[in-house]
């Protein structure tokens, strides 16, 4: 269940529609917008994506979790343009037999997210001013 939206982001529903009666945990990550970056005062974030790849890149995610860890069902969101203070900006959701393998994978999935795809965002700050966040770096 892979999704970029410019609209806000449900994460309880989100995490409704991946329970189930086998799974004993479902866990759901919240990415929101801090107020603050760098001693900053930050008043929004802004993404843009490359959207059909950040698809298909968030898509083979949720793949390679299933296959790569004990879950039983994962969702990753992401929403483009202006996030505002305290709004997610991204929804993991993972559901599982048992918790370990749900943080496990939901702590993947966000690390790769921001790892391998194509995602920029901007900060805007208080006070005038906007620049765009450096990524994370692929290690070799």
């Amino acid at each position: 269940m892979a999704a970029l939206t410019h609209d806000p982001l449900d994460a309880s529903a989100l995490t409704a529609a991946l329970q189930r009666s086998d799974c004993g945990a479902v866990l759901a990550f919240l990415g929101t917008t801090r107020d603050h970056h760098d001693g900053r005062r930050v008043t929004q974030l802004s993404y843009e994506a490359y959207e059909p790849m950040a698809l298909r890149e968030l898509e083979a995610l949720e793949r390679e979790a299933r296959e790569r860890f004990e879950i039983e069902a994962c969702a990753v969101s992401h929403r483009l343009g202006v996030v505002p203070p305290a709004e997610p900006s991204v929804v993991v959701v993972v559901a599982s037999h048992h918790r370990g393998p749900a943080f496990d994978a939901c702590r993947w999935l966000m690390d790769e997210l921001k790892k391998r795809v194509p995602i920029w965002k901007k900060e805007t700050y208080a006070g005038g001013g906007e620049e765009w966040v450096s990524g994370t770096k692929l290690e070799s």
